[in-house]
């Protein structure tokens, strides 16, 4: 069995997509239409920079959903007919809907632009803040959390591998977090470059917004189940998406809890289309599964030939 994965923020970078733009007409088609779907020359953001604009999130939810879909459509493949599942990591997530066809390019495109805005407006920048805690798991991070809480937000954001899971709240939670991690047996925490806490109660007032946005967004069922950041756990009916995204936003990412769950229902081959970030997380996570991470032109004519 075979899933295909997609990757969230923070893989962005200046020039994603160019090659596959330049070499392939779909992959074009992709970027021309998620220009028009935002009213935006966003392919040229992702193309030119600077970089401090394609970082903002507004721009980085969107942008990171074109070029993964830009990739899997340059492949030709079918993903109704080669994969069993898809799951993605946070905006992934809705990438993931998108290639499965519960969601059109333009309505995913509209829906991570309003994404990022909402998500950037819910906390006063200074005021939140995200540390990865490395070398510690989801127990030491949790036990890390409620440690430095004292009266503020501090949770855990995402469970991303066996080593390596994220806080996110009040600044200030969150650096008395770095200390009190090493003192729980983490390895290492550091403050990640990020402009707000996502996925942790903070984040209410980005829940209320995309809970008006997707009531009235066109939702199908996908080609194949998704499994759900919320949920860890397969979904594919329109409503039960509509709410397990909606809770994905305050909720933690279970990434490492929905691959040991893919593997476990059969899943021996990971495909992440846009970014090589997910993969060595599988890696981590399942080391008997095979994982393949398609970007260029040349990785998408080996997962052709391949699958």
């Amino acid at each position: 069995m075979r899933a295909f994965i997609f990757p969230g923020q923070g893989s962005q970078a200046v020039g994603m997509g160019q090659a596959l733009a330049e070499a392939c007409a779909e992959a074009r088609a992709v970027l021309e239409e998620v220009d028009d779907a935002l009213g935006q020359r966003l392919s040229r953001l992702m193309a030119e920079g600077p970089p401090d604009a394609l970082t903002l999130t507004e721009n980085a939810q969107p942008a990171i959903m074109a070029n993964a879909i830009a990739t899997l459509r340059a492949s030709g493949i079918d993903l109704a007919a080669k994969a069993d599942f898809v799951a993605g990591h946070s905006l992934g997530e809705y990438s993931a809907l998108c290639a499965a066809g519960a969601f059109d390019l333009a309505t995913t495109a509209r829906l991570l632009k309003r994404r990022g805005q909402a998500m950037q407006a819910a906390v006063p920048v200074g005021e939140g803040a995200m540390a990865a805690l490395l070398g510690a798991d989801l127990a030491i991070a949790q036990a890390v959390a409620d440690a430095a809480a004292q009266g503020e937000v501090c949770s855990v954001a995402n469970d991303n591998d066996p080593s390596q899971v994220v806080i996110s709240g009040h600044r200030g939670a969150v650096e008395r977090a770095l200390d009190i991690a090493k003192e729980k047996g983490a390895k290492r925490a550091i403050l990640l470059p990020v402009s707000a806490p996502f996925h942790c109660s903070l984040m209410q007032p980005a829940a209320e917004a995309m809970a008006e946005a997707l009531a009235v967004a066109a939702i199908a069922a996908p080609a194949v189940p998704v499994y759900a950041n919320f949920a860890a756990a397969p979904a594919e009916y329109p409503d039960e998406l509509r709410q397990l995204l909606v809770a994905q936003v305050t909720g933690m990412v279970r990434w490492r809890e929905s691959v040991v769950a893919m593997f476990d229902a059969g899943v021996t081959q990971f495909v992440e289309f846009g970014a090589k970030v997910l993969g060595p997380m599988v890696k981590r996570i399942a080391p008997d599964a095979t994982v393949t991470s398609v970007v260029t032109p040349e990785d998408i004519d080996a997962l052709v030939k391949e699958i």
